[in-house]
């Protein structure tokens, strides 16, 4: 019968003796010269392998779950929370008692996504890689809460807009940031469901959002207008987080707090086969040319495009169909959550596919089918009373395409090898979010009121668009793997290789070198990209 969980970290003999683990880690926390140049993991494990068993594989696991893990979701949620607030300000006074004329309130609303089309295209990408995680996650924070509250006491267009691009600017670093952070902790199998852990708030963000901005509703006061003690609420709660994550968070498995010297060892090893790497700390500018040359980029980039530019829809019609139902704005923020719970079931259960099965390209194609469903019934419906049902069946039915997303990210993280390169494709990535948010509700014009008939045909099209390019990155991906297979040949290697980073259970590699003096993972943390690492096996 085996031990405990709780003691295998002390019953385990690895092949590094604690001595060589503490010098270890003081190695890779040292800032002796050229050090950041180095990946952490290669500066902690040098040439050496960790004997390693799946039962300890799932103890840091845990371990990681419960440090890691907590503090993205609860970040992630309070991102989402404070972007929705303007939205929710709308429901009570904030157009009135601020003044805005004409499409000033739109300008409000799409100048965050401006800011974080110009921030994601590079700069981004400087700071994840240069700056460490918790110190450029808390200042962050520090800086979008105080943003929210100066939010609370913008009475006019122009504080109101410079503060709402201010919120954009440093809420623009977190998908790139925590999706480069899921990749420096977990196996690629694991990935998915963390992404869909602290993406998935999005949607209990829009149900207990709802909640606050309905429960804060009824406050009384003679001073603050409701949507200032939602913005005030909502900046304090965002500002306090960042002390704690400061405290809280570790910049990588290498040098973990929350880990023994042992228990980081098995951090780092179980991350051998991901062939990612886990972080460097310099810009290394041929990756930089890689990314921006490289096919599958743009083809990521254009999913996530479509994607949120077919959101769009949501903006559009949840608004409408609930008017139609004749509620009052306090019954309408209620009505967002139901929607917000199909967000988060759809993140949750598309991400589970796509570890039980693999094929994340798969999962995104089934997602478009109840999307094109749904905008054939916006598309299709009368607007009238009776048709009100179906057109709120159709408005949840496009929910399905929050789901894709997360698949998306994980996808691009499980592809992409060399932290320069990981960090630049997932920002320009997040540009592309940013430029379908922007784009979107251009699509929809005021004299299309109330069919909308080309916009939703044009949002048909773009869910067509983004099944034809799933299929596409994934025949891409085959093509690569080909050339990988014909490269490790000539490199005499084997021409298949096993990708032990996408199975369940944790299987090592082998540990000694072969008659042609090589051995499988020993160029894993390397910072080298997915091109230049002939060992690197593509997902589909």
């Amino acid at each position: 019968m085996s031990a405990p969980a709780t003691h295998a970290a002390d019953e385990i003999q690895v092949k590094a003796p604690d001595q060589h683990l503490e010098e270890g880690v003081q190695h890779a926390q040292s800032s002796g010269q050229h050090q950041h140049r180095k990946d952490a993991a290669l500066a902690l494990l040098g040439d050496d392998r960790v004997e390693m068993t799946d039962e300890q594989n799932r103890l840091v696991a845990r371990k990681i779950d419960l440090n890691i893990l907590p503090p993205l979701c609860w970040v992630y949620f309070l991102q989402i929370l404070d972007k929705s607030c303007v939205g929710y300000a709308a429901n009570f006074g904030l157009q009135t008692e601020t003044h805005l004329v004409g499409n000033q309130y739109s300008l409000v609303s799409s100048s965050g996504y401006w800011a974080q089309l110009a921030f994601c295209c590079g700069f981004t990408a400087f700071l994840i890689v240069r700056v460490p995680t918790r110190i450029l996650m808390s200042v962050c924070i520090l800086c979008w809460g105080t943003t929210m509250i100066g939010l609370a006491f913008s009475k006019s267009f122009g504080p109101l807009l410079a503060n709402r691009f201010l919120l954009g600017m440093f809420e623009a670093i977190n998908i790139p940031l925590f999706t480069v952070v899921t990749m420096s902790w977990y196996r690629r199998h694991e990935q998915p469901m963390r992404i869909a852990m602290w993406y998935g708030t999005n949607g209990v963000a829009s149900m207990l959002g709802s909640l606050l901005a309905w429960g804060l509703s009824f406050s009384q006061s003679k001073v603050l207008y409701v949507y200032q003690i939602l913005f005030l609420t909502v900046g304090l709660a965002t500002v306090i987080t960042a002390p704690l994550i400061y405290w809280r968070l570790d910049n990588n498995p290498a040098t973990a707090k929350f880990l023994t010297p042992q228990e980081r060892l098995w951090a780092v090893e179980r991350l051998r086969s991901n062939n990612t790497g886990v972080e460097t700390k310099e810009i290394k500018w041929k990756q930089v040319l890689e990314t921006v040359i490289a096919i599958p980029t743009w083809l990521f980039i254009a999913i996530t495009f479509c994607v949120n530019l077919g959101a769009s829809v949501t903006n559009t019609f949840g608004p409408l169909i609930i008017k139609g139902f004749g509620f009052d704005a306090r019954q309408t923020i209620l009505l967002n959550i139901p929607f917000g719970f199909v967000q988060a079931t759809v993140c949750v259960v598309g991400c589970l596919c796509a570890a039980r099965f693999g094929y994340k390209s798969v999962v995104i194609i089934a997602f478009m089918l109840p999307c094109v469903l749904g905008a054939g019934l916006l598309y299709g419906l009368g607007r009238t009373a009776n048709y009100q049902g179906g057109l709120l069946f159709g408005y949840y039915c496009i929910a399905f395409l929050f789901g894709c997303n997360p698949l998306i990210f994980s996808w691009l993280a499980a592809n992409t090898g060399g932290h320069t390169k990981k960090s630049l494709a997932v920002s320009l990535c997040n540009a592309g979010l940013a430029a379908g948010n922007i784009v979107g509700p251009l699509l929809f014009n005021s004299n299309q009121a109330p069919e909308y008939h080309q916009g939703l045909a044009a949002v048909l099209g773009i869910f067509i668009a983004c099944s034809v390019i799933s299929g596409i990155l994934a025949f891409v991906f085959l093509l690569m793997n080909k050339r990988k297979e014909k490269q490790r040949v000539a490199n005499g290697k084997p021409a298949k290789l096993v990708d032990s980073s996408m199975a369940k259970v944790y299987q090592a590699g082998p540990s000694e070198k072969t008659e042609n003096g090589y051995r499988l993972g020993d160029q894993a943390f390397d910072d080298l990209t997915d091109v230049q690492n002939d060992e690197f096996v593509y997902s589909y």
